[in-house]
């Protein structure tokens, strides 16, 4: 959930009070989701898809938008700026933010953004410092080639990268498996060892505008 821009904390807990008592839920990105039940009691209902960040050139938009469509329809939960951020948002906290509770971070490399300086540069070294976080085991950083192109030496060193070309199926195929085995291994619903306080913090953030009943 998004902080609404120029509202107050009993303007926005006022929205999601109304949204609750009229059916809805109020979803907190990356996390779960606050919904009411049959007892009128408002729960915190966890989100069980992975979490993927996708990471790339505002040059390569168009096929990362097809990556992010195809990790949705399998069941996975993709989180792409341009589909996510909102209006007045702080855009350079919201992505750190996104990629601390993510399952994955999915690195888009091109001709176009190995060499582009600003913020997908930025997302990779953030990317990179949660990665040195994790178990020596698990996968969170994962490259991808869109294209016949080179990896930054450091990536290439550490992490081996999946390609999409010239067979884009089998190349995601490969993506997925990946990413399927990583969550068998920790479990059904990944939770995030870079950032273990995060969902705990929205959790209580929220909680904290509702009443607990009716």
């Amino acid at each position: 959930m998004s902080r609404l821009p120029g509202a107050s904390s009993a303007q926005i807990a006022r929205i999601v009070r109304q949204c609750l008592e009229s059916g809805g839920e109020v979803e907190i990105d990356g996390l779960g989701a606050f919904r009411r039940s049959r007892d009128g009691e408002f729960t915190f209902v966890p989100g069980t898809r992975p979490k993927v960040f996708l990471a790339y050139a505002v040059e390569d938009r168009p096929f990362v938008e097809r990556l992010s469509d195809a990790f949705a329809a399998a069941r996975f939960d993709p989180w792409m700026d341009c589909r996510k951020l909102l209006p007045g948002q702080n855009w350079s906290r919201a992505i750190e933010r996104a990629i601390a509770v993510s399952d994955f971070f999915v690195a888009c490399f091109s001709t176009r953004s190995i060499g582009k300086r600003g913020s997908f540069q930025s997302e990779l070294r953030y990317a990179l410092a949660c990665a040195a976080k994790q178990p020596l085991e698990d996968v969170f950083f994962i490259p991808v080639r869109l294209e016949d192109c080179r990896v930054p030496t450091r990536v290439a060193e550490e992490f081996q990268y999946v390609d999409l070309f010239p067979d884009w199926d089998e190349g995601f195929r490969r993506l997925v498996a990946s990413a399927r085995k990583q969550r068998q291994t920790r479990g059904s619903v990944l939770t995030p060892a870079r950032c273990p306080a995060v969902r705990a913090h929205a959790r209580r953030n929220v909680s904290a505008c509702l009443p607990v009943s009716s």
